[in-house]
């Protein structure tokens, strides 16, 4: 039985190149350990990217013909941002079929948000070379926007770096500085941990694999924890 039956059976998508599902779930890791292995995901990641944006900013465009282009705009950053892919991405239970490193298998790779959130990121550029792009935007309504009323309604589509600095400019007469705690990882994968200080008080502390995400996190804390949210 093809080992990704199952999985083309949730999305409702059959592969004709099988081939391609291989490389979705091919880690740069494990290619660096088995030097037989040629290509790892990280160029189906890169269009797979594209075809989401433009997948999401289609799909908003037409939804909302009154919005200005700065809701739209982050509308459609907190349908992509990495945390939202890897919660899809653990929902289809992408992570099973991961090859990685040993030291990656460990490490919990298969667990790791970033590298989730980019797995699921390079099934879409599979789809759209496999099927087309009418095909990946349909995976793209099903999967991904279909969280868009639970974002609108959490108001996860707010830009908390933009809102913590003009609520503490308005209350404290300050803005927020963030300090990069910890960076880890290659230089290709990168995962840092950031915290949000105002003035002396540490606030809250963000993680993500760009310095942008983890200090939007961290500035998402530091609302919550304030009661400015």
């Amino acid at each position: 039985m093809d080992k990704y039956s199952a999985l083309q059976k949730i999305i409702g998508i059959k592969f004709k190149n099988s081939d391609l599902l291989n490389t979705v779930f091919m880690h740069r890791s494990y290619v660096n350990e088995h030097k037989n292995v040629k290509e790892h995901n990280e160029r189906l990641e890169f269009l797979g990217d594209a075809v989401l944006e433009l997948a999401v900013t289609e799909f908003l465009y037409k939804k909302y013909p009154s919005r200005t282009e700065g809701t739209l705009t982050d509308l459609r950053s907190a349908l992509v941002k990495g945390p939202h892919l890897a919660d899809i991405s653990r929902e289809l239970d992408l992570g099973k079929y991961l090859y990685l490193s040993h030291g990656e298998e460990i490490g919990g790779g298969r667990g790791k948000p970033y590298i989730l959130a980019n797995t699921l990121e390079a099934l879409i550029g599979a789809i759209y070379i496999d099927k087309g792009y009418k095909e990946a935007h349909k995976f793209t309504e099903k999967f991904i926007l279909k969280r868009l009323n639970e974002i609108i309604g959490k108001g996860l589509h707010i830009d908390s770096k933009s809102l913590l600095q003009e609520i503490t400019q308005e209350k404290e007469l300050c803005i927020p500085l963030y300090k990069v705690i910890s960076a880890s990882g290659p230089d290709h994968a990168k995962y840092y941990k950031v915290g949000v200080y105002l003035k002396d008080e540490f606030l809250a502390e963000g993680s993500g694999p760009s310095k942008q995400r983890a200090e939007q996190e961290a500035a998402a804390k530091a609302l919550k924890k304030k009661g400015w949210n």
